[in-house]
C-alpha cells in the first residue's frame, strides 16, 4: 500500500517563533520560503513518508481542536522536555500503546496552540 499522507502543514500566527520552536524541539533545520503573503518553513526531506511545513498564511489558523499529526521520535521524554523549554505544554504525557509492539505516544500543544503527537517504538 502506498503512503496515504502526502503533506502536512502546521499553522502559525507567529511564523518565526513557530519555526524556531520546531527546530529546537525536533533538533532539525527547516528551509524557509517567503512567497509574499504566504510563508512556509519545510521540515527536512524524509527518505520515505510525508513532507510537511510550518505555514503562515491567511486562512491558516492555529487550533487545539484541529487535525493531529504525530512525529516519530527516538525518546519521547527528551522531546517533551524540549517542548516545555521552548514554550509548549504537555497535553498527554508518554503513554504506552496497548497494542503489543506499538511503542509509546504523547501529545503536546506547540507554541502556537496546535495539538501535536509524538510516537516512538524504540522505548
Amino acid at each position: 500500500m502506498k503512503q496515504l499522507i502526502s503533506f502536512f502543514e502546521i499553522p502559525a500566527s507567529d511564523f518565526d517563533r513557530a519555526v524556531e520552536f520546531y527546530e529546537h524541539v525536533l533538533d532539525v533545520t527547516c528551509t524557509r520560503c517567503d512567497c509574499g503573503e504566504e510563508k512556509m518553513a519545510f521540515f527536512p526531506d524524509p527518505e520515505t513518508g510525508p513532507r510537511g511545513a510550518v505555514i503562515s498564511a491567511k486562512g491558516f489558523d492555529p487550533s487545539p481542536g484541529g487535525v493531529i499529526i504525530s512525529f516519530c521520535v527516538d525518546r519521547i521524554e527528551d522531546v517533551l522536555s524540549r517542548v516545555i523549554a521552548n514554550g509548549g505544554k504537555v497535553f498527554i504525557p508518554k503513554t504506552k500503546i496497548e497494542a503489543e509492539g506499538q511503542g509509546y505516544f504523547a501529545v503536546f500543544f506547540d507554541c502556537e496552540g496546535n495539538k501535536i503527537g509524538l510516537h516512538s517504538v524504540m522505548e
